[in-house]
């Protein structure tokens, strides 16, 4: 980590440089970003890096570069390769979602995969510790232990949990990602911490369920060896204290952690709050911060909701991620932006800044969160950010427009549902260039129970959804000849949580309706297969039924066009035509976007093939993939 010294002259340096911007837009880093860990590293060209959580998205914990704090550039994947975790391939159900907007429903959601990762910097290697959640197990006493975390992890390999380690010396190389070291510990949020007198400690938050605790241990991060495990904090008395991260500040040992606010539900509940404690002693007693909570937004109006201390950063002193700016530092976190009632929150928990004033001796003071802020200088803008990923520029997203033509590449933020078979997935093949060609997965996008896919997985690429309006669209060449053969595009935020328009081949007597614009006839077999729209859900709430329509027969051998828009913010529609011709897309129906803000995550726009659990090998190809920003609500 660099020196208290080199930061003073960093921010000599800066005291020239500071721009008069003083306006900056949330979120910095928009769509499904959840627990951002943020760092400061001067020795990497004055470079802000932020990391977050991924769950089961593939490439995972993508890795976020800044030169200014205003414009971001996705630069990379911490885990980008399967054999550095090859059990995420097998994570299953792990949580259930307690609280949901005003209601509360004992459901189970799929929230396995990698869970809140903290990101440093330390004698020139960067470090990256986190958690694989893998599945719900039973509490020692016999009792199912899952109501809002599934967190009795008993083994640093255990089929349950790993808490586990990457380093780097490169942040921008792939390659330079290390395999995962496994670490023993009985909870998740972890993060490491350097001290002076050269000792290295973890702190994590215990399995709420058996103990709130906050815990530390010292250990070697390179072998993952650590010692006992001792409560340093028990919370202010909320739920589940977890989240924990220590800054050494002025003498005194820091202490930031995320609770649930009185009976508000916790976990990343609409109650949560941010808490603080301080110590002269890494290990305690830490004393409460009298003004407790030092910043929430429960109870409030507020669009961005859910602020947490759930893995999130300062941007970088010693020893932890802040980073001043005259006398005010940069404080990262992830609520949602929610809509009515509470329960529209499909972009799940994105990454938001705020400023923190940190007076020499006192606690800190944080402004409220809101989509504009302003009031502190900024440095002058910098674009020059490695990586090939998209520029966000003052919270605005680059929109997509590709066409995969020969010897490309994906794009650095298409994601998968865990590892991908990759040979289902062919940019530009030999048959029909300027295509991305998809060989089906036998499982559909709810696969096995709603909850695992297998080692085979599922045939699924999207992206985030980044922008509150938005149309997502591509152009599909799909001659299916086996009955349930289907491809087609989706609102996806898990398993559990879809909304699909596919292209399938089914029996004539499938059809509920005619094509919009076109008239509904019943002659003919009606067992012969037929090329059909299809939209179907899944969800744990009400979702529209099953529309099936019937493709019109002068487009049938022809590539079709799906489309997919937020049509405000509760509803997207889907929407479909034949290619080239944008005034024949007819919508097919509305769908409230309820049915996908769930849980810990948020929705990927994407494509996906499947044959349905039944034979069918039959390639879909995709072309004209467009994902148009429209309008981003901010307050």
């Amino acid at each position: 980590m660099f020196s208290l010294v080199a930061l003073a002259v960093w921010l000599m340096c800066l005291s020239i440089s500071e721009g008069s911007n003083s306006t900056f837009y949330n979120p910095i880093i928009p769509g499904f970003h959840p627990d951002p860990s943020c760092i400061f590293v001067p020795e990497w060209n004055n470079t802000f890096f932020c990391a977050s959580s991924s769950f089961n998205a593939f490439p995972g914990i993508p890795l976020h570069a800044s030169r200014d704090l205003q414009n971001w550039k996705l630069v990379g994947h911490v885990l980008n390769r399967k054999e550095q975790l090859p059990r995420l391939v097998e994570t299953n159900r792990s949580t259930r979602q307690v609280s949901r907007g005003k209601e509360s429903l004992l459901r189970l959601t799929e929230s396995s995969g990698i869970w809140a990762p903290t990101l440093r910097y330390h004698d020139d290697t960067f470090w990256l510790v986190t958690t694989l959640i893998e599945t719900w197990q039973m509490l020692r006493d016999g009792t199912t232990y899952d109501l809002i975390h599934v967190l009795l992890l008993d083994s640093s390999n255990s089929a349950h949990g790993s808490k586990i380690i990457f380093k780097a010396q490169d942040p921008f190389d792939p390659a330079s990602w290390t395999d995962a070291v496994h670490f023993e510990f009985e909870g998740y949020d972890t993060e490491p911490f350097w001290d002076d007198d050269g000792k290295t400690y973890i702190n994590g938050a215990h399995a709420w369920k058996i103990g709130p605790w906050i815990q530390q241990a010292e250990a070697d991060l390179n072998t993952g060896k650590v010692g006992e495990w001792k409560t340093i904090w028990n919370g202010t008395g909320g739920m589940a204290p977890e989240g924990p991260h220590i800054y050494r500040k002025d003498g005194y040992y820091y202490l930031l952690a995320a609770e649930a606010n009185g009976k508000l539900k916790g976990g990343t509940g609409l109650g949560h709050m941010v808490t603080m404690a301080r110590s002269k002693s890494i290990g305690g007693p830490y004393q409460s911060n009298p003004s407790n909570p030092v910043l929430t937004n429960a109870n409030t109006t507020n669009y961005s909701q859910r602020v947490l201390s759930f893995q999130f950063g300062f941007a970088g002193e010693v020893n932890g991620d802040q980073f001043k700016l005259s006398d005010t530092q940069m404080y990262f976190k992830m609520p949602p932006r929610i809509g009515p009632e509470w329960l529209n929150f499909p972009m799940g928990r994105e990454t938001v800044m705020t400023s923190v004033r940190w007076n020499e001796g006192e606690w800190p003071y944080f402004t409220p969160v809101e989509g504009k802020m302003s009031g502190w200088e900024m440095p002058l803008e910098n674009l020059d950010i490695e990586g090939s990923g998209p520029l966000i520029s003052l919270g605005a997203v680059e929109g997509d427009a590709f066409d995969f033509p020969p010897n490309s590449t994906l794009p650095a933020h298409f994601t998968y549902w865990r590892y991908p078979i990759e040979s289902s997935y062919i940019v530009s093949p030999p048959e029909k260039p300027n295509s991305l060609r998809l060989t089906p997965s036998k499982l559909n996008l709810t696969a096995l129970n709603g909850n695992y896919a297998g080692p085979d997985g599922q045939t699924f690429i999207g992206r985030r959804q980044q922008d509150t309006l938005f149309s997502y669209s591509v152009e599909l060449d799909f001659q299916p000849t086996e009955e349930e053969e289907e491809a087609g595009v989706t609102v996806f935020l898990t398993q559990n949580h879809h909304l699909d328009l596919g292209v399938v081949l089914l029996p004539a007597s499938s059809s509920t309706q005619a094509f919009p614009g076109h008239n509904f006839t019943t002659g003919g077999n009606p067992t012969d297969l037929k090329l059909q729209f299809r939209f179907r859900a899944m969800s744990y709430v009400a979702v529209p039924a099953d529309v099936v329509a019937p493709v019109p027969e002068d487009w049938l051998d022809k590539p079709l066009r799906l489309e997919i828009r937020a049509a405000n913010m509760t509803h997207y529609s889907f929407s479909a035509g034949p290619a080239g011709s944008a005034f024949q897309t007819k919508t097919l129906l509305y769908a409230s976007n309820d049915a996908v803000s769930w849980g810990f995550t948020g929705v990927f726009l994407g494509v996906y093939s499947t044959s349905n659990g039944r034979i069918g090998d039959t390639p879909a190809y995709i072309s004209n993939w467009r994902y148009t920003p429209e309008v981003q609500f901010r307050d």
